[in-house]
C-alpha cells in the first residue's frame, strides 16, 4: 500500500510533462503554418506574403504576421501570393481589328484569357499568346477540313470541269473587261477635265501607331512605373540594350518593391534615350502588344 502511494506522485509529473509538451508541440505548428502563402524579409521580419487576387499595402509590424493585403483594384490581377505594392493591368481582348473576344473575363487573380471570334483563326502556333485573328477562307467549291482556332479552312479541289463552269467563267472574265475598260476610260475622261486624280486608300485610324509629344518624361515618371509596372519595364530596359546587371541592381536597390524598381529602371532607360524617350517608351509598348498601357501614357502626357 505504502508501495502503491509513492508512485502515484511520479505518475501525475509524468502526465504533466506529456501535456506540456504537447501544447508546445501545437504551439510551435500553429506558428509555423500561420502563412499559409510562404513569406518575405522585411526589416529583419519574415512577414506573410499576400494572396493571389492582392496586393501589398503595408509591411507586418511582428514575425510571421500579415501585413495591409487589399484586393487588386478593377481592370487589374495578382496571379500568385506576392508582396508586390500594385497589381498588374488585366490584358485587353478588344484590340481595334485584331477579331478577339473574351474567353475568361479577367479576374483579381486571374488575367483575362482572348480567343478568336467565330469564323476566325490564329496564325501561332500556340506557344505565345494570340495577337491577331485572320476571317476563315471561304469555300465555293466545299470545304476539304473545316476552319479551327488555329487553322484556316482547307477548301477542297474540284475534281471535274462541266459546261456550264466553263460558261460562267468566261461571261465573268467578259464582264470583268468591260467593267475595267469603262473604269479606265472614265478616269481618262476626267483627267482631261481636272487632272489627274490620286485614289489612295485611306489607313484604318485605329490601327496606326500611336504617336506620344516629345516632352521631359522625368517628372511623370512615379505615374509612367505605376502604369507601367515592374516586368514591362524590364522587358523595354532589355529590348533597348540595357545590360542585365544594371537590371539585377534595380532589383537589390529596392527589394520587394517593385514600384521603385520600375521607377529606378525606367529613370537609367530614360537617360538613355534622350529627347524620344516618350516616343520610343509608347513604340516598345506597342510592340509589347501593351496598346492599353501605351494609350494610359499618352493620357497622361500633356
Amino acid at each position: 500500500m505504502a508501495a502503491a502511494s509513492s508512485e502515484f506522485p511520479a505518475l501525475c509529473a509524468l502526465l504533466f510533462l506529456c501535456v506540456l509538451l504537447a501544447e508546445s508541440s501545437a504551439e510551435g505548428s500553429t506558428a509555423n503554418s500561420s502563412c499559409v502563402d510562404g513569406t518575405y524579409g522585411y526589416g529583419g521580419r519574415s512577414c506573410c506574403l499576400c494572396s493571389a487576387g492582392h496586393y501589398l499595402k503595408e509591411h507586418c509590424t511582428a514575425n510571421l504576421q500579415h501585413g495591409k493585403c487589399e484586393h487588386c483594384p478593377p481592370n487589374t490581377y495578382s496571379i500568385q501570393p506576392n508582396s508586390l505594392r500594385s497589381c498588374e493591368l488585366c490584358s485587353s481582348c478588344s484590340q481595334p481589328n485584331a477579331n478577339l473576344e473574351v474567353e475568361e473575363a479577367c479576374t483579381p487573380a486571374r488575367d483575362a484569357k482572348c480567343r478568336c471570334k467565330k469564323d476566325h483563326y490564329c496564325s501561332s502556333d500556340g506557344t505565345e499568346k494570340c495577337r491577331i485573328c485572320h476571317p476563315c477562307e471561304e469555300c465555293p467549291e466545299g470545304i476539304k477540313v473545316a476552319c479551327t482556332a488555329n487553322n484556316n479552312t482547307v477548301c477542297g479541289q474540284t475534281e471535274g470541269v462541266n459546261k456550264t463552269g466553263i460558261i460562267i467563267g468566261l461571261v465573268s472574265i467578259v464582264v470583268i473587261g468591260l467593267l475595267l475598260v469603262g473604269f479606265f476610260m472614265l478616269k481618262r475622261h476626267l483627267g482631261k477635265r481636272n487632272g489627274n486624280m490620286d485614289v489612295t486608300s485611306a489607313p484604318d485610324v485605329e490601327m496606326q501607331p500611336l504617336k506620344a509629344p516629345v516632352v521631359d518624361l522625368q517628372p511623370y515618371l512615379p505615374d509612367i512605373a505605376r502604369i507601367i509596372g515592374w516586368n514591362d519595364a524590364k522587358a523595354i530596359a532589355t529590348r533597348s540594350g540595357i545590360q542585365n546587371a544594371v537590371i539585377e541592381s534595380c532589383l537589390l536597390n529596392h527589394p520587394n518593391d517593385s514600384l521603385e524598381q520600375a521607377l529606378e529602371l525606367l529613370n537609367i532607360w530614360v537617360e538613355k534615350q534622350g529627347k524620344e524617350a516618350s516616343n520610343i517608351l509608347v513604340k516598345s509598348l506597342q510592340d509589347l502588344d501593351k496598346r492599353g498601357k501605351a494609350e494610359k501614357i499618352i493620357e497622361l502626357l500633356p
